[in-house]
């Protein structure tokens, strides 16, 4: 399970390193010699788009998202776990079709690519759906944790000390 968050991880900051890259190279390009990198555009969307599906992934596992915690705080540990499973029901529940409908849309892609360097855009969303695949199976995963009486607490202890050590 920790080869899979942490590949999980690595693969969306891998995805967000090169839109950064892409986007200053190009910013340098255009400003120093007025020439831009060819589909800098596109590319920064389809990489983005694949990091924020990667992204999501590791924040439904980890329970680490933005929220509002003001029902959640009130509660002893037994509701919190309770709310906690019910969220990533939820969450799963949503995650699951949309997995699905980015394949469907993976698989109607067809011969469409970027407009300059003409680089098939099935590669990206199929990236995009591994993601969102992965998302969806962290999801359950987690769900099946909190089921078994996982605290959400010790979810995020164990996510701490996995950030610590590097694993």
């Amino acid at each position: 399970m920790k080869r899979l968050l942490a590949t999980t991880e690595n693969v969306a900051a891998l995805f967000l390193l090169a839109i950064a890259l892409l986007t200053a190279g190009n910013v340098a390009l255009r400003d120093l010699f007025s020439m831009q990198i060819p589909d800098w555009f596109d590319g920064s969307r389809q990489l983005q788009a694949i990091a924020l599906f990667w992204g999501i992934a590791i924040a439904t596992w980890r329970g680490g998202h933005i929220c509002v915690d003001i029902v959640w705080e009130h509660l002893g540990p037994r509701g919190r776990r309770w709310l906690d499973l019910f969220a990533t029901l939820v969450t799963f529940g949503f995650l699951a079709p949309l997995a699905w409908m980015v394949w469907v849309k993976v698989g109607g892609t067809g011969t469409q690519a970027t407009s300059d360097l003409r680089l098939p855009l099935v590669w990206f969303y199929a990236l995009g759906a591994l993601g969102a695949t992965v998302a969806a199976l962290l999801g359950a995963l987690r769900a099946i944790e909190l089921a078994r009486g996982k605290a959400a607490d010790e979810n995020a202890a164990n996510a701490a000390a996995e950030s610590a050590d590097g694993s």
